[in-house]
């Protein structure tokens, strides 16, 4: 639609600034069981006016209110009173999570009428695949797929109040601080369900940095000086890390991973039921989440495919939650991008194009490393590429299952096949950190596990009989992929992994077994 376009020319930072500013007028709230509508809109309009509102499920019904004004809230927040601590003694910490109660319900819930949920998570698979089947065409189906799992506005909503909550603990300490997300949350590439990977970024103190220039002095702040800035991320993460575990209201199995590569606080945040990871700002990973959101816009078929392939991999075990020698979701999205760079004409551009598309706005060198690229959607020309869905799916596991693996590695720089620069089994250029590998984690039984899954794939898309399929009420197209292979027919399987070498065989089964090692592992001594 034409409204949704002009929505979608947005660029990312527009949407974040004004996403994170939403939030700051944004305030949550624990509902009774037999709750009405109308009573509780009614008392929190008489602090101001309400922009908009949704209810959901999560251990009880919650409402999510936002207000025109961030006074309103100020206003609210004084009429509201402290629970009365008769056998729990309460932090008296002040947020924006409240709870809602009616003081005799029977005779106010008389004219109650249930209120409308938003769903925060997605069907489960089996759900989806009976709806796939309804379908006409697998493009359809890829259609449903996407709408099913992706982020709704509301869930969106939340991840940005999750990251607004911690910012008021932040800002205790650092008073300019802002909690921002990344990653999936952002790149319209999320599902429902996924985490809140969510950075503490101070960019203010760099602006100020640049407003002392002229005049014959100058005047800086005293501050604390450390040794390397991993120590002084550790430390402020530390100390965040603790405020959440002893003041913040709902932040459960607060954990402090502060050796990691990138150290981090994970928890979980009761009141919107999202897992979270904490960081501090990493300019790159900023740059990844733009660059991912550029491509999903461009092109309605970009997500499609991904959200299909993503949910494909994942049923076949081909990726997996907990971090191991699987491929990972970005490793992937970022093949089926390369694989959409090399379409003929391509359907989205390489990176070292959208760089050419820059201008001076847009000139950012992070690390000594050039992040430069075209902010603007409407600079980049629309393809002129119109391959169907059907043919693009079938394409991507023929493409990565005929893929010389040993020889090539994936650049979305060049959106070229260039000579592996080292031996990993798979190898994809960082797009920004152009001397890193994103996939130096997975091994060559996982590699060639995706591999077998790729041809199978290809295989059944090619020779599967629709109409016979969809007489006999068999799953067919995008939901005959989303079954374990094996299950229906396994003989079949066998005849079709002859072509393949009996080495990759053998590390396939490996592989599975692998797999099956690591389940039970989890299953018996997590």
């Amino acid at each position: 639609t034409d409204a949704e376009d002009s929505i979608r020319k947005k660029t990312f930072t527009e949407v974040q600034t004004e996403r994170l500013e939403q939030a700051e007028r944004t305030v949550l709230i624990k509902c009774p069981p037999k709750l009405n509508e109308k009573i509780l809109l009614q008392y929190l309009s008489s602090h101001g006016n309400i922009n908009s509102h949704f209810f959901f499920e999560n251990r009880g019904i919650h409402a999510l209110i936002e207000f025109s004004e961030k006074d309103s809230i100020a206003s609210l927040q004084d009429a509201i009173g402290i629970p009365s601590a008769a056998e729990h003694h309460v932090v008296p910490f002040k947020s924006r999570l409240f709870t809602f109660t009616l003081k005799n319900p029977v005779s106010q819930a008389a004219e109650q009428t249930p209120v409308h949920l938003s769903p925060q998570s997605h069907v489960p698979v089996k759900e989806l695949i009976q709806k796939l089947c309804h379908a006409d065409n697998i493009s359809s189906q890829m259609y449903i797929l996407l709408n099913e799992y992706q982020l709704t506005e509301e869930n969106i909503k939340l991840r940005f109040l999750a990251c607004s909550l911690v910012r008021d603990f932040t800002r205790a300490y650092f008073p300019d601080s802002t909690v921002k997300p990344f990653g999936s949350s952002v790149n319209t590439f999320g599902k429902l369900g996924c985490d809140v990977d969510m950075f503490l970024d101070f960019h203010n103190t760099r602006k100020h940095a640049t407003k002392m220039k002229k005049g014959p002095f100058e005047m800086e702040y005293q501050m604390k000086r450390l040794p390397s800035e991993r120590l002084a991320t550790q430390k402020i993460l530390s100390v965040i890390g603790d405020c959440l575990d002893n003041f913040g209201p709902g932040c459960v199995t607060v954990q402090k991973i502060l050796n990691a590569r990138c150290p981090l606080v994970k928890f979980s945040h009761q009141p919107t039921g999202f897992q979270c990871d904490l960081s501090v700002s990493n300019s790159i990973a900023i740059k990844s989440s733009e660059l991912l959101y550029i491509y999903g816009c461009l092109d309605s078929r970009v997500r499609a495919l991904v959200f299909s392939v993503r949910c494909w991999a994942r049923v076949h075990g081909l990726t997996n939650s907990v971090p191991g020698t699987w491929i990972t979701n970005f490793s992937l999205t970022m093949m089926i991008m390369f694989f959409l760079q090399k379409r003929s004409p391509p359907i989205i551009p390489t990176l070292d194009q959208l760089k050419e598309l820059a201008d001076e706005k847009d000139k950012h060198v992070i690390g000594g490393y050039d992040c430069s690229f075209v902010s603007d959607l409407s600079k980049i020309k629309p393809t002129k590429n119109t391959e169907t869905l059907d043919v693009l799916l079938g394409d991507f596991f023929e493409y990565f299952g005929n893929f010389d693996f040993r020889k090539n590695s994936i650049n979305l720089r060049k959106g070229k096949e260039v000579n592996k620069p080292e031996s990993s089994p798979l190898y994809i250029w960082n797009p920004f950190e152009q001397d890193l590998n994103i996939s130096k984690n997975v091994n060559q039984p996982q590699l060639e596990k995706f591999v077998a899954m790729a041809r199978e794939s290809a295989w059944i898309l090619q020779k599967e009989d629709k109409t016979q399929r969809m007489i006999n009420k068999e799953p067919w197209g995008l939901a005959a992929l989303l079954i374990p292979f094996g299950k229906s027919n396994p003989s079949k399987t066998k005849n079709r992994m002859k072509g393949i070498g009996s080495e990759t065989i053998r590390s396939l089964l490996d592989s599975l077994k692998l797999n099956n090692a690591n389940s039970l592992q989890k299953a018996v001594g997590k």
